[in-house]
């Protein structure tokens, strides 16, 4: 008798990895209609999304299997899950490597890379926080120089600024595709070009993008990302891609199952692959969820879910800019479901999101840390996942303005 987990492997190996349902208007109902249960007034999708039905079968039933089999002798084939997240950014099964979280990715990413002393290392103030210290730690440990790279008023990266940086001489650069705390979609594939014309590797993280909005064609080195969030995935895992690995790239701490160790009195060997930067122990289950979310995506069709979300930020943005006095900080347009709100004189983030949660809405607020060279205040950051009533949104304008 077959498990769940193996019935939802066999249904969804069927499945042409890339291959995408035309844009119908219908990508956020078809969302919905995945998931039999939702949280009431759900506008977190940028902290942690809701999984659908087949995801959480995936994860149970692969629990189960644990349970029944043993762990070890439960372990899955997490190619296709691989092949999967590998499509959506243009790259293949052997340059993903599953880690813990999006900030674990970058940590094992950054922490092993073989840069020289003095190498110069650009990013840009608006970078997350948790990345920002590790960068520091970085640059304090193996003299490292951190370049600022300038952004405009709106904290998109200035191009001309970049041109000048590389022309001076970068080493690396790393950035956020979608900040954590502004909704601005950073320039990703115009970056990458230039990056590549000056032979400079291109750290992109796309925590708040994959599954947002569109990833395919920045050329990044190396993609760092997390589960829980736009790909509606499982909590517990994070990963990374990295197509572009050169002899100085490698992880911050080797193990067996990356790398080769063939005398004592020899340095460990990567393997070949993003397998390098990934360990065998970690939640099996998690990564076999993510794989199925991956692949639900690549059947709804990414562009039609970006384009939906896209929509739905510039309705939300609408709605919200000036209730009770709040301002959103992005340009009304911007091509994203992810919208920050200054408060007003006399208002707070906080006592905001106690107010949404006392009518069943689900906000987030941003607290100074998570952008410390760029957040002056906490914001209110509310992120509505496809398929969100404007009803919702509506009512969050209410709640703000009373």
């Amino acid at each position: 008798m077959r498990t769940r987990t193996e019935a939802v492997r066999e249904d969804e190996g069927h499945a042409v990895v890339g291959e995408h349902v035309a844009f119908d208007g219908q990508a956020g109902e078809r969302w919905r209609a995945a998931r039999s249960v939702l949280p009431p007034g759900h506008l977190d999708a940028a902290g942690c999304n809701v999984p659908s039905d087949r995801v959480f079968d995936a994860v149970v039933g692969h629990l189960r299997l644990e349970r029944e089999r043993g762990g070890y002798a439960a372990v899955p084939d997490l190619t296709e899950a691989k092949s999967s997240l590998a499509a959506l950014v243009g790259a293949g099964h052997g340059d993903v490597a599953f880690t813990e979280s999006g900030t674990a990715a970058m940590a094992t990413l950054l922490g092993g890379w073989r840069l020289p002393p003095g190498s110069r290392v650009g990013h840009p103030r608006t970078e997350y926080g948790s990345t920002l210290m590790l960068l520091r730690r970085l640059a304090a440990a193996r003299d490292w120089n951190l370049v600022d790279l300038p952004v405009d008023d709106h904290t998109r990266l200035d191009m001309d600024a970049l041109r000048t940086r590389l022309a001076a001489g970068l080493d690396l650069v790393v950035l956020s595709h979608v900040a954590s705390h502004r909704g601005v979609v950073q320039p990703a594939a115009e970056i990458g070009a230039l990056c590549r014309a000056s032979g400079v590797p291109f750290v992109l993280d796309v925590c708040q993008s994959l599954g947002h909005v569109e990833v395919r064609g920045t050329g990044a080195s190396a993609y760092v990302g997390t589960s829980r969030k736009w790909l509606a995935g499982p909590r517990g895992v994070g990963f990374l891609i990295a197509p572009g690995l050169t002899p100085g790239m490698d992880a911050a701490a080797p193990t067996l199952t990356g790398h080769l160790w063939t005398a004592p009195d020899e340095e460990p060997v990567p393997l070949p692959g993003a397998v390098r930067y990934e360990s065998s122990e970690g939640p099996i289950a998690a990564r076999v969820g993510l794989g199925v979310a991956a692949l639900e995506h690549l059947r709804l069709g990414p562009p039609a879910v970006h384009a939906h979300l896209a929509d739905l930020g510039r309705s939300a943005r609408g709605l919200l800019d000036g209730a009770g006095g709040w301002r959103v900080a992005e340009p009304q347009d911007e091509p994203s479901a992810l919208i920050t709100l200054r408060p007003p004189p006399g208002d707070t983030a906080e006592h905001a999101a106690v107010r949404a949660s006392e009518a069943s809405l689900l906000v987030n607020v941003v607290p100074v840390g998570r952008a410390p060279l760029d957040l002056r205040e906490p914001v209110l950051r509310v992120s509505p996942p496809p398929g969100t009533p404007l009803e919702r949104l509506e009512e969050l304008a209410r709640v703000l303005a009373s």
